[in-house]
């Protein structure tokens, strides 16, 4: 008789299938990071609790900026002129000297490269850039790291464009330095704020997350903290309008965050020692004494008086933030903090990945069929030489006819290198374009990381696309960085 087969024990209920994060709202990892270990989450509110709408901002932006220039003397025509706002990306650099705009790879090498709109050939480029390392932080540079700068890169570029086409002479720096002073003032005046502040739905994104996973935060004991360079009447106004009435065990966005500390002017916050101060009535000011108290709003401040304040170590606070200068690289350089960056730009990157991933792989084919035509080369040209040392450049007999073979085979492995090489080319352009059609991925360039995504990997413990994206992880997560194999064990 045959043996009974046993059922096997399956669970009385069904087990859940893992939850599935989809790639554009993952936090992605370049350092391990235990969020158990944060006792403080610390975040800036422009464009990482606010995420602004970027047309928007940046049509906002220019406006005012060109009125103001042409007030300053200017031509008129300015304010015609089409200013083509998907032309300019985070990362890139501005050469005063010459009018043009930039893009490095992760050694600071120019790889892309316009004059005004016009893109400069790799000839132009090499004259003007490859006989020595870019020192991108001088006087003839302006480094655009932040989706602010965007609206300077597009007026800028536009207007040298239109001297160039007119044939009329101009000072790329003069103008450059009006641009900036134009701007500031815009936002000086409050000619920005006040546009922003009296229609809110037009300028910034209400994400309908972001109130749950500050409260998920806060339910696992986490403390939470704004640090802002925003004045307080602006902050206020924001936040408002992206956290009251959210939920109902919060009447307003204050009981969300344990303190809140405005005008904060980052960077020098975490370099120089300017006092802490609390906001009393009618504005007035008065030196903060520690502990922080919710509910109270203070201003300025630097690294170690916040940081005595918090009564925490460095590397138990997390701070979230988009500047990878203000917010990113000098709280890591300046202090032990554990770091977040936002990149709004990320979710539409990925996207684009995940649209050419097909284009990408043949790539990468390319590139492989390319290394075995190299090796086969150096294979061939080698046997070559020592046909010629043994027997002489012109041999006769088999030595002359393995001589003439080899010749044929190196111009044919010549010639499909030639072609394999055209191909990636070609396959290269068209995948960049998919991602921006001037300048490519923002956080790659060719084959390496672009200057900007080599500052986001070495200085951002984990980054991702917004803050609610939190929301889909534990508040005691452990962020683990993948195992990071250098070139010699792949």
């Amino acid at each position: 008789m045959p043996a009974q087969q046993l059922e096997l024990p399956w669970p009385t209920k069904a087990a859940a299938p893992p939850a599935v994060i989809r790639p554009a709202r993952r936090v992605f990892v370049n350092r391990d990071l235990k969020l158990a270990r944060c006792e403080w989450i610390g975040f800036d509110m422009d464009y990482t609790l606010a995420i602004y709408h970027q047309e928007a901002m940046d049509r906002l932006s220019i406006d005012a900026t060109v009125k103001k220039l042409v007030q300053r003397g200017y031509p008129e025509w300015l304010l015609s002129l089409d200013y083509p706002l998907d032309f300019p990306i985070r990362g890139l650099l501005i050469d005063k000297s010459h009018g043009n705009v930039l893009k490095m790879n992760r050694f600071k090498l120019v790889r892309k490269g316009y004059h005004g709109l016009r893109e400069l050939d790799r000839a132009e480029l090499r004259a003007l850039y490859y006989d020595r390392k870019i020192q991108h932080k001088t006087q003839r540079f302006h480094w655009i790291d932040t989706l602010y700068g965007l609206s300077e890169v597009c007026t800028y570029a536009a207007i040298v464009d239109a001297y160039s086409a007119r044939k009329q002479r101009l000072s790329y720096d003069t103008l450059f330095a009006d641009i900036r002073v134009c701007i500031d003032e815009a936002h000086r005046d409050g000619t920005v704020a006040h546009a922003v502040t009296n229609d809110l739905p037009r300028f910034i994104t209400r994400d309908a997350d972001l109130a749950t996973s500050l409260h998920k935060l806060r339910s696992a004991g986490k403390k939470l903290f704004v640090l802002t360079n925003s004045r307080w009447a602006y902050t206020k106004t924001l936040l408002a309008y992206l956290l009251d009435g959210q939920l109902p065990d919060y009447p307003s966005f204050q009981h969300y965050f344990d303190a809140l500390i405005v005008a904060a002017k980052k960077p020098a916050f975490f370099q120089e020692k300017n006092p802490l101060m609390e906001q009393g009535e009618h504005g007035s000011l008065r030196p903060a004494m520690p502990p922080l108290e919710r509910g109270r709003v203070y201003e300025g401040g630097n690294l170690a008086e916040l940081q005595a304040a918090l009564g925490v170590p460095g590397q138990e606070v997390l701070y979230v933030g988009d500047h990878i200068y203000g917010d990113i690289l000098r709280s890591k350089k300046d202090s032990t903090w554990r770091t977040a960056m936002i990149i709004q730009e990320l979710e539409a990157e990925i996207g684009a990945h995940e649209g050419c991933r097909g284009e990408l792989d043949a790539m990468l084919e390319l590139y492989d069929r390319r290394d075995e035509l190299e090796d086969a080369l150096r294979h061939h040209q080698a046997r070559t030489k020592e046909l010629v040392k043994q027997h002489g450049p012109d041999a006769g007999g088999h030595a002359g006819q393995d001589l003439a073979r080899l010749k044929r085979v190196i111009a044919s492995v010549r010639r499909e290198l030639r072609e394999t090489e055209s191909a990636a080319a070609d396959l290269r352009r068209d995948v960049d374009v998919r991602f921006h059609r001037y300048w490519g991925p923002l956080l790659k360039e060719g084959g390496e990381l672009s200057l900007f995504g080599a500052q986001v990997d070495e200085y951002a413990c984990v980054y991702t696309s917004r803050v609610s994206n939190l929301l889909r992880y534990s508040p005691h997560q452990y962020f683990r960085s993948p195992h990071n194999r250098m070139h010699h064990e792949l």
